[in-house]
């Protein structure tokens, strides 16, 4: 089987770049501009002195103040937000700054580990006061960048494997989409993608096993990078599946979210299989030399059928708008492509592994806490059957957690569900990359999430447009080297 271990590279930066314009910042001198201010635009604010970490922190606390008795998308601040800020200002005056998320707030998704006064709970109230013994990885190299940790995100509760409304938890209520507060803000990083398009944090970080990152940066008009498996650190995070868990950005522009990929990936000890696999691909210099407006040049960009199926003309004629912008910037646009395998017991083989998989991987989660009010998955059930009122039991039940329970590890009908998927994988996306030369390929909002996960591949979602109701849709694209 083909290894599929990922870079975003040339090609998706080349897309994404032509799809979408950087917004917000500052001049060179007079009032620095906060609302959509971007990584760049504060580095810069940090150099001509409009701007302290300071100020910029303390905004992004007013603006969670003011908004987030509606929207709920933050689940907790950091109490240590601005003597971090404070600290980077110091180091900034010293001529000790760093680099591009130095001094940046950044806003977690709350099932990314962090060793300090923040919970770290997944949303749920089983796992308040837990504590954790280190940073997750991503969190070590964010602080090692010099990045304010701001606070937590609201997520689906336990990453929706409890299948809850989407952006409900039992700590945090139910997140809102900013755009139109009836529609879905989808999740299970729910949090991270309404704060990133509601101006209450610079940049954001959630996690995706499938379609987490991709689905509500669809529905909230932002960039989201779900990393291919392995790119990026699961150390420290509270798991689902280690075949299809992946922590990556989730911002307002696609600089941003590149800034922030720069800064997560790498080699972690504590992930030594997956991102040992996946480190090696990690391009000299990293990845923000390619965000390139000529990026498309000469690149070839598949359109498969089957994720275009049950949109209306009006949504499709928007599509077919930006394949054209991707041609005016060199890309060769291959449409009607068929994906020739057979789909259709995916979910079915997913939901078995994950069943197995997030027993195994949240039990060992568990034990290694220092402290925790919790240490096994059937101490969570019995948790929720002791809260059902703050665990919302008769509208939500815990269905997938109580089957989760019931699995013995990974037996006979796993394995056959790993090489099912494998196959999928295998004479699906992998087959049509390799037949027709392609460097991506293209599909509508999340449509293609379960395709990429199981295969364990990256993919971007890009804001692509709104319907008459005001709600975002999004394109999404897939890169990887064969």
């Amino acid at each position: 089987m083909v290894d599929l271990r990922l870079q975003v590279v040339a090609a998706v930066m080349g897309i994404i770049m032509a799809l979408a314009t950087a917004a917000g910042g500052s001049k060179p001198s007079g009032a620095f501009v906060f609302d959509e201010a971007t990584v760049d635009a504060i580095q810069l604010g940090f150099r001509n002195g409009t701007l302290t970490s300071a100020a910029l922190v303390q905004f992004y606390l007013d603006q969670i103040a003011r908004l987030n008795p509606l929207l709920r998308a933050v689940i907790e601040v950091n109490p240590d937000a601005l003597a971090q800020a404070a600290r980077a200002d110091a180091e900034r005056s010293r001529g000790a700054s760093g680099g591009a998320l130095h001094g940046v707030p950044v806003l977690l998704k709350d099932n990314i580990a962090t060793r300090d006064r923040l919970n770290t709970t997944a949303g749920s109230l089983a796992l308040l006061g837990s504590v954790v013994p280190r940073d997750a990885g991503v969190v070590a190299r964010l602080r090692a960048a010099g990045a304010v940790i701001l606070g937590k995100a609201n997520p689906s509760e336990w990453s929706n494997f409890r299948p809850v409304e989407s952006g409900w938890s039992a700590r945090g209520g139910q997140t809102l989409n900013p755009y139109v507060l009836s529609a879905t803000p989808c999740g299970s990083s729910a949090g991270p993608g309404v704060a990133a398009a509601a101006n209450m944090a610079a940049v954001t970080l959630g996690s995706e096993t499938d379609g987490s990152i991709l689905c509500p940066s669809s529905a909230n008009s932002v960039v989201g990078i779900k990393p291919t498996v392995g790119l990026t650190s699961r150390s420290g995070v509270i798991p689902i599946t280690p075949r299809q868990d992946t922590i990556g950005p989730m911002c307002r522009t696609v600089s941003d979210a590149v800034h922030v990929l720069d800064a997560i990936v790498g080699y972690d000890k504590l992930d030594a299989e997956a991102t040992g696999a996946a480190s090696k691909y990690i391009p000299r210099g990293g990845y923000t030399q390619f965000l390139r407006v000529d990026g498309l040049k000469g690149k070839r960009i598949g359109v498969p059928t089957v994720f275009f199926q049950g949109y209306d003309q009006v949504q499709l004629a928007v599509y077919e708008k930006h394949l054209n912008t991707m041609r005016k910037h060199g890309a060769t646009v291959i449409k009607d492509l068929d994906i020739a395998t057979n789909f259709t017991d995916l979910y079915d083989k997913e939901t078995l592994l994950m069943n197995a998989e997030f027993k195994l991987s949240i039990n060992a989660y568990l034990s290694d806490l220092l402290h925790s009010p919790v240490r096994s998955l059937s101490d969570i059930i019995a948790f929720n059957n002791k809260h059902p009122v703050e665990e919302r039991l008769k509208d939500f039940g815990q269905p997938d957690i109580i089957a989760a329970e019931k699995t013995n590890g990974i037996g006979a009908r796993e394995r056959a569900a790993i090489r099912r998927l494998k196959e999928i994988s295998a004479n699906g996306l992998e087959k049509l990359m390799k037949e027709h030369r392609l460097d991506a390929i293209v599909a509508p909002n999340s449509d293609a999430s379960s395709v990429l996960a199981v295969g364990g591949y990256p993919g971007i979602a890009v804001p692509a447009g709104y319907d008459k109701e005001g709600v975002c849709h999004t394109l999404k694209l897939l890169d990887f080297r064969m």
